[in-house]
């Protein structure tokens, strides 16, 4: 009776054993592609021969596999060593399997979905940092409007932590694209992108007939608050106010990309994908690897 209770017991805790293997459970070694741009580069080449068919472009999902990409920044589910264990031992009872491929493309690859997964400040891009910041604060005249580092305008939204909570590609989409929307971390993977809707230009005609240019901040039935463009927070009631003309498009320039040579929007996404932290890891079961494996 004992020894079929053991045999038993030894059995199941084999079993558990080989899945948290199968699952990649635990820490595991480090990513040595992580932050290594050619690495990322050669892991993306790699996803979208190897991967894509199932998981869809991007990690977005398709119509086999599932997104690689749901969920907060700080919530990704899997480990980078329980992904690299999901792509070279595949996943029992599902139709992932083994790749096949060797362990330095299969660490390319996680790297690729760690970028796809974080932040800018996981893996930043390429650039020369210092000349960047010059950008930024010359050419550029990025500080005539946002704030960073506690020094700047406040016409528009503060960059201190940018890259702490923006993907890269969205940095590199409000500099170049007229339309474009901040979504979830996770990624939204859109078609079409919504025009931005914050920060928006604002004329308000006072009752002596005197106009306030700024940006708005809020605005109800009964009040309004700007920034005038003196940089000064203003607020209003609406019932002494002869016009308010709200623009539907931002101050903000979306050509960044021809204003710069291409030396200086490179060097200047160098420096913007650094400014920030990377933030702390999700709390105990919050969104665990084994509640997301699938």
């Amino acid at each position: 009776m004992k020894t079929g209770l053991f045999i038993a017991t030894l059995l199941v805790v084999c079993s558990v054993a080989s899945l948290m293997g199968q699952r990649g459970a635990g820490a595991g070694p480090p990513n040595p592609a992580i932050g290594n741009a050619q690495a990322i580069a050669e892991g993306d080449a790699l996803y979208h021969k190897t991967c894509t068919a199932c998981h869809g472009a991007n990690g977005g999902g398709g119509e086999i596999g599932p997104a690689m990409v749901l969920g907060d920044r700080v919530d990704l589910g899997r480990s980078d060593s329980q992904t690299f264990n999901v792509i070279k031992n595949g996943m029992p009872g599902t139709v992932m399997k083994p790749q096949g491929l060797p362990d330095s493309d299969i660490w390319k690859l996680v790297a690729y979905i760690h970028a796809l997964r974080g932040t800018a400040i996981d893996n930043p891009l390429p650039g020369d940092v210092a000349l960047g910041e010059a950008v930024f604060w010359g050419k550029g005249q990025c500080g005539t409007c946002h704030m960073l580092a506690g020094k700047g305008g406040l016409m528009a939204p503060d960059l201190s932590n940018i890259a702490g909570t923006r993907k890269s590609s969205t940095i590199v989409d409000a500099l170049t694209k007229e339309k474009h929307k901040v979504y979830g971390s996770g990624g939204a993977h859109l078609r079409n992108l919504p025009t931005m809707d914050d920060y928006l230009p604002v004329h308000v005609t006072l009752g002596d007939g005197k106009i306030v240019d700024g940006v708005l901040l809020n605005e109800d039935g009964y009040s309004l608050q700007m920034i005038d463009t003196d940089q000064q927070i203003r607020s209003f009631d609406r019932s002494k106010l002869r016009k308010v003309v709200v623009e539907p498009k931002s101050l903000m320039p979306t050509d960044y990309d021809k204003r710069l040579t291409p030396a200086e929007f490179k060097d200047l996404m160098a420096f913007l994908t650094r400014q920030g932290t990377i933030p702390p890891p999700a709390p105990a079961g919050r969104g665990g690897g084994a509640q997301q494996e699938q």
